[in-house]
């Protein structure tokens, strides 16, 4: 195998008025497979997650991981000659994704219906918080909102009220941007079949909800929801991080008695709690998690981490290191997988991870993060424009 092996989205061109997360992490993976990405920007400042930190020798952490092997063009698109340049590329792409705000792209005359009289076989992916129609159609929506209103904060954090949490990455926009991006594989094989584009809209809060399906069947027909429980889990015990005698913590986690009996054997050494009834099913367990937490916690006091773990390996119970983000760079599974590239960017070579599900037939593209404008004019060549018009479009801050 090598790099010139063929991508799955070779040849697809992807248009993109985006920001923040949900789309561009939508579009970089669109481009990992093959695509060209086309990122259209406002000249001047461009994505605003370009100006959130400066973590990255200098570059936006959000900027890094989400824009790689993209192309950025910067359009005033108020302004109508930078209208028809978007129009320009519109008829030759195959992909349209934007995230704006709700209605703008629709007011720009960028409406699926609009569009799709024009450009038949335009697949549009429109990405929001809330989605089309409906009273919260307009309603503002970040992250840690739909946080709030998809209920991910009701039942993450400790047990006080006061003690939700969110999550420490952007999960809803996560969720909105993986699905947008099945969303436009299904659309691209569905126009395979049918000759025609269609549209795909992704709600942020949809998204989210449906991955908080345990949590919304566990509370069913009125039923008590899944109470916080920090980073154990909040019905399956023991599951969850615990101190060892030498200062340091081990996640381990128990799915079924097979695992607690050996659990008690090999670990514990202490075989009678096994059948210990204030413990002897899950149900159990989780119930008297106080009466048994202090139990676990007196027997690995003797221990270090390192030595818990041994046990727990021996006895086939599931564990893991509380990793900081040091320890996730140089964690050595990632290391003996060589998931490890270098990508260029206007700060030089920067590492970036591979996307996940490794595919035998191809590499994925790992390309440069683009500067801010940095393909507007070879783009423009490219359509057609003059050097004249190139040089007059600049001047006007059309792009």
């Amino acid at each position: 195998m090598t790099q010139s092996n063929p991508r799955p989205l070779d040849g697809i061109t992807v248009v993109s008025l985006e920001h923040a997360i949900a789309a561009p992490f939508c579009t970089r993976q669109l481009a990992d497979l093959g695509a060209r990405v086309i990122k259209v920007e406002r000249p001047g400042s461009g994505d605003f997650a370009r100006g959130y930190d400066e973590r990255v020798s200098g570059l936006a952490s959000h900027f890094v991981w989400t824009n790689r092997s993209k192309e950025s063009l910067t359009l005033d698109l108020k302004q109508d000659d930078a209208s028809e340049v978007l129009d320009s590329l519109l008829a030759k792409a195959d992909v349209l994704v934007q995230n704006l705000a709700p209605g703008a792209a629709a007011r720009m005359g960028l409406s699926f219906e609009t569009l799709h009289e024009r450009f038949p076989q335009l697949i549009v992916c429109d990405i929001s918080g809330y989605g089309e129609g409906g009273p919260y159609e307009q309603k503002k929506a970040y992250d840690l909102l739909i946080q709030s209103e998809g209920g991910f904060l009701s039942v993450t954090g400790g047990a006080g009220e006061e003690e939700m949490a969110k999550a420490g990455c952007s999960i809803a926009d996560i969720a909105a941007g993986m699905y947008a991006y099945t969303g436009v594989l299904s659309a691209l094989m569905l126009r395979g079949k049918t000759g025609v584009g269609s549209r795909v809209d992704v709600s942020m809060l949809e998204s989210l909800v449906e991955w908080m399906g345990y949590p919304l069947y566990y509370a069913y027909d009125g039923a008590t929801p899944p109470p916080r429980a920090g980073a154990a889990h909040s019905t399956i015990y023991p599951y969850g991080p615990f101190p060892a005698g030498d200062g340091g913590t081990v996640m381990l986690g128990l799915q079924n008695e097979r695992e607690w009996q050996a659990f008690c054997e090999k670990v514990l050494e202490q075989p009678e709690l096994a059948s210990d009834e204030r413990f002897s099913a899950n149900f159990k367990r989780s119930a008297n998690r106080a009466e048994l937490r202090a139990l676990i916690v007196e027997a690995f006091s003797h221990m270090s981490s390192a030595q818990v773990i041994e046990r727990l390996e021996l006895a086939q119970i599931a564990n893991a290191q509380v990793n900081d983000m040091a320890g996730v760079w140089a964690h050595p599974q990632l290391e003996a997988r060589q998931r490890w590239r270098q990508v260029d960017s206007p700060s030089g070579s920067l590492p970036a991870l591979l996307p996940p599900g490794r595919n035998n037939a191809f590499e994925p593209r790992m390309d440069a993060i683009p500067a801010l404008g940095q393909h507007t004019d070879a783009l423009l060549t490219e359509l057609g424009y003059a050097s004249a018009d190139i040089q007059r479009l600049h001047q006007q801050g059309a792009v």
